[in-house]
């Protein structure tokens, strides 16, 4: 008698790419989803001239001082604010756009709410960072042509992401591959005129700043949105269907507080906290949603006990609907919101409210105490119901008393009618969701059911003797929960890994211009050790050595032996090359460090001209105790990289600590972090 839901048929899969493009991305693949988002896109351009319009017409009326010219304005910025409106409402009919992402066909389900990627317009890096790498790092920046161009197709391919783990795993990659730029080409103490410009998905006005920030929290925003995008699409007829799309609620929920953990100062309204915050509640709400359906898919049984839990799974839907639609009816959200989201918040709430009543009043009015029966497992379900029973009623009275049930019952039927009724109205308000038809069926349905019992058990004195409903507790056997980003289990390699160490040669970091020196051993001995792993340091260096008056200091790092690169190589493949120098002589390239930039906070403010201020949640872990070593008189001694004698050495076993300045110098040792852990700690396209 009491069915459950009927979820919507899958949206068939994207046509699988051909090989040319990126896996996770096929920009020809020409489905209702990307058709939507070029309207998107053409929308946002619209917007961006509007928005134009608007601002230089403000402007003249500022500074015009005749009184019909400023009459002109008044009118023209009207016909300007106007068009801006309409062109907000149609961005807000694609974002409850819902045909597109699910399947209506012979459903009977209410619809969920995916979000809309965001949109960015093309970025060049190729003149800045070919300038940067001759500048910074003084190598020839022709060199890195191929990773500038694979940056950048990546980057493309970012803005149409395909809608599975693949997509994903997509757009992770570029997130993580920009952690590496952000430390290889962007120091925090000048801007580097690259202009990122990203439009708001909710409003489609642009912003647009000179760092990385936007283009992280933006990436972040559309891993979130995809995810959405994955629920939505999941086969809601299947248990594998609805747990994949519980799955992906939860993991777009955890993107988003991620996003607004990290980045707390972003321009954009998409992803101010307030907006993220809610948007983190609204996945939560649908992922709870699709754990009702997934108990109901098999089928509700008119049984006591199942009707006791579908009701408080019910409820418990109503309940974070209800608190989803009062965090959405707050300012500054309120007026960015769609108000199709806001209503459909609401419509849900009414809903599930409205089932769970329904459910108590099936389970009251059809079922009665019967002899043999469980008494206690009964009366304990009925009292955890309710906070408290009606007046004058005990659970078990109640239920050995068949009047007593039928009018409580009779009381629930008439709160679950009332709830339609007002879920009814709430879409028929709202010209988005009227359109609707699926939404439109389903309340329909729900409402005739609950009208239709509620006319089989009416009696002439209802009005006179029922007494109010009590509301229902919320209960779950599955509490949703956010599931955060898994950016570890994404392998990426750094693209400008030829530049060396990360945790060396970065942007961070001053060096001298690499300089050629040439040495020969004394008697099989160089005249220093080395220490360091990847890049290796000169360490112990004599001063009256060969090396030391060919130019080598002490802390500086060896790039290069006889044109070989050395900055990945380890003490001992150092060693090897050394070696096998010979007799001829060394040929060494060294670079020495200028100097340490100043620490970095773990919340670095950041400017761009004309915006707000940013921050960049860089967690460095950096030991700011300067230490400062004293000055050692440094007798000539044999190094363990002497060779070809039997002399008595003295051998040095290789460190693993980082870089350091020569002797008399003050040493300041960082724990440099690897890319991962800025990507996690820190800061999407079509």
């Amino acid at each position: 008698m009491t069915d459950a839901l009927l979820p919507a048929a899958p949206q068939p899969l994207e046509k699988e790419s051909d090989g040319y493009f990126r896996k996770g991305c096929n920009p020809l693949a020409q489905t209702g989803r990307s058709r939507l988002q070029n309207q998107r896109a053409a929308l946002n351009q619209q917007i961006l001239k509007a928005v134009r319009m608007r601002t230089g017409a403000e402007n003249l009326l500022k500074v015009a001082t005749n009184h019909k010219v400023r009459e002109q304005v008044r009118l023209e910025l009207s016909f300007v604010n106007s068009d801006l409106q309409m062109l907000k409402e149609e961005l807000e009919g694609l974002n409850i756009s819902v045909g597109v992402y699910q399947s209506t066909e012979e459903a009977f389900t209410v619809p969920l709410i995916p979000l809309g990627l965001k949109e960015t317009k093309d970025v060049d890096f190729s003149v800045v960072l070919k300038d940067f790498i001759l500048e910074h790092y003084s190598e020839d920046s022709y060199l890195y042509e191929d990773e500038i161009a694979d940056l950048m197709d990546l980057r493309q391919a970012c803005r149409t992401p395909s809608r599975d783990e693949a997509g994903v795993e997509l757009l992770m990659s570029y997130f993580i591959q920009l952690g590496f730029v952000e430390n290889r080409f962007f120091p925090p103490t000048r801007q580097m005129g690259i202009l990122f410009t990203w439009y708001d998905s909710l409003t489609g006005v642009p912003v647009s700043q000179q760092n990385l920030l936007l283009e992280k929290a933006s990436i972040l925003f559309n891993i979130g949105a995809l995810y959405t995008q994955i629920g939505t699409r999941c086969n809601r007829r299947t248990q594998a269907g609805l747990e994949g799309a519980v799955d992906a609620f939860q993991r777009a929920a955890g993107v988003l507080n991620h996003l607004k953990e990290t980045f707390t100062h972003t321009p954009s309204y998409d992803m101010s906290p307030a907006m993220l915050s809610v948007l983190v509640k609204m996945m939560l709400a649908q992922a709870q949603e699709n754990v009702f359906e997934k108990i109901c898919l098999p089928g509700i049984q008119n049984e006591f006990f199942m009707l006791v839990k579908v009701a408080q799974e019910a409820a418990k839907v109503g309940e974070v609907y209800r608190q989803l639609h009062t965090a959405m009816s707050q300012a500054p959200v309120k007026e960015n919101i769609p108000y199709s989201w806001a209503s459909l918040a609401c419509v849900k709430a009414h809903h599930y409210e409205a089932l769970a009543h329904y459910f108590v009043a099936t389970l009251l009015i059809d079922h009665q105490l019967k002899p043999g029966a469980d008494e206690d497992h009964q009366e304990k379900c009925l009292s955890q119901l309710y906070d408290h029973m009606p007046e004058g009623l005990t659970p078990l009275a109640t239920l050995k008393n068949g009047h007593q049930r039928r009018q409580l019952g009779k009381s629930h039927l008439r709160r679950a009618v009332a709830h339609h009724e007002e879920s009814v109205r709430e879409a028929s308000l709202c010209k988005k969701l009227r359109d609707i038809e699926v939404l439109q069926e389903v309340l329909s349905a729900a409402h005739q059911r609950s009208r239709l019992k509620d006319a089989q058990h009416r009696e002439d004195d209802d009005l006179l003797n029922l007494i109010e409903a009590p509301d229902i507790i919320s209960k779950t056997e599955q509490e949703v929960e956010i599931i955060l980003p898994q950016f570890s289990k994404v392998t990426v390699t750094d693209f400008f890994q030829k530049l060396g160490p990360l945790s060396v040669f970065s942007a961070n970091k001053r060096w001298t211009p690499p300089r050629s020196i040439h040495f020969t051993a004394e008697e099989g001995d160089l005249g220093f050790t080395l220490r360091g792993n990847s890049p290796v340091q000169v360490h112990f260096l004599d001063p009256h050595c060969s090396a030391a008056l060919a130019g080598a200091e002490e802390g500086d790092y060896i790039v290069s032996i006889q044109d070989v690169d050395c900055k990945w190589l380890t003490v001992s493949e150092v060693m090897r090359l050394l070696k096998a120098c010979g007799r001829d002589g060394v040929e060494m390239k060294i670079v020495s460090l200028l100097d340490f930039t100043s620490s970095m906070h773990n919340k670095c403010a950041t400017y761009s001209v004309g915006m707000q201020k940013t921050y960049s949640m860089i967690c460095l872990a950096i030991d700011d105790d300067d230490k400062t070593d004293k000055t050692k008189k440094i007798s000539k001694k044999l190094s363990f990289l002497s060779w070809g004698t039997n002399k008595n050495r003295q051998k040095s076993a290789s460190t693993l600590c980082l870089p350091s300045v020569g002797v008399a110098r003050p040493q300041v040792k960082k724990k440099l972090p690897s890319p991962f852990s800025l990507l996690n700690s820190e800061s999407s396209l079509y």
